[in-house]
């Protein structure tokens, strides 16, 4: 028990579910897991960053970006489903490689989920303020001063982003039940939004806007928006290029963003009624409804507008803008502006969540892992991340938060696939009520594929995730591991 790579078993880690102070209440169900899903998937990603992957790495082809970038997440939503539903404890990818790897596994890839999340949810935040701008100017003639519209604008604070992050962390301190209606209608909207780019936007297609569908690969310079990890160049000798059919798979890489949910509705498995039937439906029923969606919206807006002219900020509004119809533009600005609260609400539950579950397990401080008396949430946990990601939003541009958050999640996609192959050997007695298909061999495709998009990230992202796992490694060792609740009483003992 002395060993970084201790486990923890799925008896255990579903015992200490049942500790009253440490317990969150069970009270979703699989259709709230589904809304969850496709109100934190349908976001940033198509509304914002579809405009600057079109733009600068794949044109009308962000199409067969947005295909690839929902094949890797399909393989490991397959991943996702098992764990979910096998160890239905909060803390998504965390909880799944405690059991399966073992603790410092466990603790990097908790570190990195809290990244990702954290990241996330600022990035939304950003997106969200840039959407609401938008409506402000064209609609209202209402203009923020510059210093308060955040980097992406030319200023120095996005207040907008920072406001919404604090609120959000009210609503989500009351209760995950009051989130999940708030989502249900707010995802109808989206939905509703979604549908209306793709009906009236079918009447303004130009065929001319296709050609070329992938447009021919351009030099692209060190330091540029999607420039390649040295990586990539070392092991496969190209030179790194923007369009073409590499800058294709450099588009799904940025836009990978865009699918980021299912894994966030994992980290809700601790307080859905029904885990092991109702995690898989909402894992994979998200992820379908949405790919369908994503392919449909991105063909039919890069048909209105010729891809070099698409707005990096508020692609789908301009969109319809530039076909003089400023009803649509301003109906989609603000379904936009509505449904990305949602997306930034959710994941910033995700990020609670794991950091609850670390808490709890005595990696991180245990009072974190206290949840209030009345609501049954972590509520310390969730205001201390809300503040800190709220100046986040405040201060960062949104391009290279959302490189961060990508590097993250697929991280995390590559040890969840580990896991299964690794647990699979080692429990196989455990009841799984949903088994990831053809294994290992999906799990395999699903860490290869993963690792391919990470290889197409730019090289200081790469740089900046090192520094932080580093940290984090740091962190593990000078806390972490003195005070795990494992290492102190042992895998079999009750604490």
């Amino acid at each position: 028990m002395n060993s970084p790579f201790r486990t923890k078993t799925v008896e255990q880690s579903i015992r200490d579910t049942e500790e009253p102070e440490h317990a969150l209440r069970k009270s979703l169900s699989a259709w709230d897991l589904t809304v969850f899903g496709v109100g934190v998937i349908i976001g940033t990603g198509i509304f914002v960053l579809t405009g600057i992957a079109a733009r600068n790495n794949a044109g009308p082809a962000t199409a067969l970006a947005f295909v690839a970038a929902g094949i890797v997440c399909a393989l490991a939503a397959l991943c996702y489903a098992e764990f979910a539903s096998t160890v239905p404890v909060a803390g998504s990818a965390y909880t799944f490689s405690y059991a399966s790897i073992g603790e410092l596994p466990a603790w990097i890839i908790g570190w990195d989920l809290v990244l990702e999340f954290a990241l996330g949810t600022a990035v939304v935040a950003v997106g969200w303020s840039g959407y609401v701008r938008h409506l402000m100017d064209t609609n209202l003639g209402w203009t923020l001063p510059t210093s308060l519209s955040g980097p992406d604008a030319g200023g120095h604070f996005d207040l907008l982003a920072f406001l919404l992050v604090l609120v959000l962390t009210w609503i989500l301190v009351v209760g995950t039940k009051l989130s999940a209606r708030i989502t249900a209608v707010v995802v109808a909207i989206k939905v509703t939004v979604v549908l209306l780019v793709i009906i009236a936007g079918l009447f303004f297609i130009k065929a001319d806007n296709y050609s070329p569908f992938i447009p021919p690969a351009q030099p692209q310079a060190e330091g540029t928006s999607g420039w390649h990890s040295p990586l990539v160049q070392l092991l496969f000798g190209y030179e790194p290029t923007n369009f073409g059919v590499m800058g294709i798979f450099t588009a799904a890489s940025l836009i990978f963003f865009a699918f980021i949910g299912f894994d966030v509705v994992a980290t809700a498995a601790e307080e859905t009624r029904n885990p092991q039937r109702d995690m898989p439906r909402g894992i994979l029923g998200s992820l379908l409804i949405c790919t369908v969606l994503y392919v449909a919206v991105t063909l039919v807006v890069t048909g209105m507008q010729k891809y070099s002219e698409m707005s990096p900020s508020a692609p789908l509004a301009e969109a319809f803008k530039s076909v003089d119809q400023p009803f649509f533009s301003g109906a989609i600005s603000l379904g936009a502006s509505v449904g990305l609260i949602t997306v930034c609400m959710i994941l910033l539950l995700g990020q609670t969540r794991v950091f609850f579950a670390m808490s709890r397990d005595g990696l991180l401080p245990r009072t974190f892992s206290v949840t209030h008396p009345k609501y049954r949430t972590p509520y310390r946990a969730t205001v201390l991340l809300g503040v800190a990601i709220a100046i986040v939003a405040g201060f960062t541009s949104l391009e290279k938060l959302a490189e961060l958050v990508n590097i993250g999640t697929l991280f995390a996609f590559v040890v969840v696939a580990l896991g299964v192959i690794i647990l699979r050997r080692t429990r196989p007695d455990l009841h799984r009520a949903f088994r990831t298909p053809w294994v290992p061999f999906v799990p395999i495709l699903s860490i290869l594929a993963s690792l391919w998009l990470m290889l197409n990230l730019p090289a200081e992202t790469w740089l900046r995730f090192g520094i932080w796992m580093a940290v984090g490694i740091v962190v593990y060792f000078v806390y972490g591991r003195r005070n795990s609740r494992l290492g102190k009483v042992g895998a079999d003992a009750k604490y």
